[in-house]
């Protein structure tokens, strides 16, 4: 992951502990006196491949690795340590097999949100992917995607449904959604599913670990009346907080600190202009007029 703004081209997606082991790297090489232009001629290649291999863009090649950490004065055990990581790293994660209907793009979101302690997502239009349910998703992906194959659209929920498992694990992270009320005026598959849907949002929000928000239209314009985003805080001291926010075409990560904490302060700002009792209400409200 670059810093600052990343658009949607480049090479395969990152896992996160490949991120992880490019900044490990880095500050081996920094701890070391080490510059680029050294690093380079060890291996023999160009700074920007050193570049590259710190911002984790393209794989850890096992030899690169072992020769770096040497130039770096590292002892046999970490290299070994480090080349059996950077091995692991490079296998690809379980959302591979789905790389026939996952864009590049959004593969790194998936490493992402598996790999982190807090999500807070803001959502507009739709409910959030991780708590959808297998008919809306359905509806919201037939939107988005309706020149696909019931094939394709079939695996693309049966993805959108397989990353909803981390929210069941014994770590899974904290979730925080906030929503648009308008959201829940937006019909998708007819009112049963809209129901349904509600049901499910009133159950997950009951859980230790979710939050849901929903700003009522009363609250008027407000800071974060924008595109959907989502922000991702990690255990890993060595990676920063990222931002991911959607365009038409494809996404932005961002981790520059001021882009972060503009999206975490509005955030912030919009779960102030509700309350879990009063989302609650709405909820309710919403399923009723489903019923």
């Amino acid at each position: 992951m670059s810093e600052g703004r990343t658009g949607t081209g480049g090479t395969s997606a990152p896992t996160v502990l490949r991120m992880i082991l490019g900044r490990r790297l880095q500050d081996r090489r920094q701890g070391a006196g080490a510059s680029l232009e050294d690093a380079a001629r060890a291996l023999r290649v160009t700074s920007l491949t050193i570049r590259r291999l710190e911002k984790a863009e393209v794989a850890l090649k096992p030899l690169y690795v072992e020769k770096l950490l040497e130039t770096y004065g590292a002892d046999r055990q970490e290299i070994d340590e480090f080349v059996e990581l950077a091995e692991r790293a490079n296998e690809p994660g379980w959302w591979h097999t789905y790389r026939d209907v996952l864009p590049n793009w959004f593969s790194a979101y998936v490493s992402l949100e598996t790999g982190a302690r807090t999500l807070r997502t803001y959502e507009p239009h739709y409910v959030t992917g991780l708590l959808q349910t297998h008919a809306y998703a359905r509806g919201v992906l037939r939107g988005g995607f309706p020149q696909d194959a019931d094939e394709d659209l079939t695996r693309r929920v049966d993805l959108r449904l397989r990353r909803q498992s981390l929210l069941d694990r014994s770590d899974a992270p904290t979730l925080w959604v906030v929503m648009e009320e308008a959201v829940l005026h937006r019909v998708v598959g007819g009112p049963e599913v809209m129901r349904e849907q509600i049901e499910r949002l009133l159950e997950v929000s009951e859980l230790d670990h979710v939050s849901v928000d929903v700003v009522p239209f009363t609250a008027g314009a407000h800071v974060g009346a924008c595109a959907p985003f989502t922000y991702f805080r990690f255990e890993e001291p060595e990676l920063p907080d990222i931002v991911y926010t959607e365009v038409l075409s494809g996404a932005m990560y961002l981790d520059q600190r001021s882009d972060v904490s503009a999206h975490l302060e509005a955030h912030n700002r919009m779960s102030l202009l509700t309350s879990d009792a009063d989302s609650r209400a709405l909820l309710n409200r919403m399923r009723k007029e489903y019923s």
